[in-house]
């Protein structure tokens, strides 16, 4: 049974930093993209980072380009996310994703398995 388990979230003060990981288990996902995703009350889902099966290629929604780094271990079957400089804004649950084929994607359904979320909130 295939399962993702996201750890790192918290509560932060605007202009800290949080590091998410996800860890996934009964299968291995070398050969498949990633990505991280976020909701906030009353919003939907949105992409934040994107990753492909090697790492040579990621991907970044415009609101967290130059703050946010997605990284992976195949090693350990697990995805990162290095959140600095954080803005109230980014207040969200976080879901970490494994994407149907080795590419990275926006598209929320082009990802097969998902977290259950971890709780992100930053205050002013």
């Amino acid at each position: 049974q295939v399962q993702l388990v996201e750890s790192g979230g918290g509560l932060v003060q605007a202009g800290g930093s949080l590091r998410l990981s996800c860890a996934a288990s009964g299968r291995a996902f070398t050969s498949y993209g990633k990505g991280w995703f976020r909701q906030a009350p009353g919003k939907e889902r949105e992409f934040v980072a994107g990753i492909n099966w090697s790492g040579s290629n990621t991907l970044y929604a415009d609101s967290v380009k130059g703050r946010f780094t997605i990284s992976r271990d195949n090693a350990k079957n697990t995805v990162y996310l290095q959140m600095n400089s954080l803005k109230p804004e980014d207040t969200a649950v976080y879901y970490c994703a494994i994407h149907r084929r080795t590419t990275v994607a926006r598209a929320p359904g082009e990802y097969e398995y998902w977290g259950q979320g971890t709780q992100v909130t930053v205050s002013s």
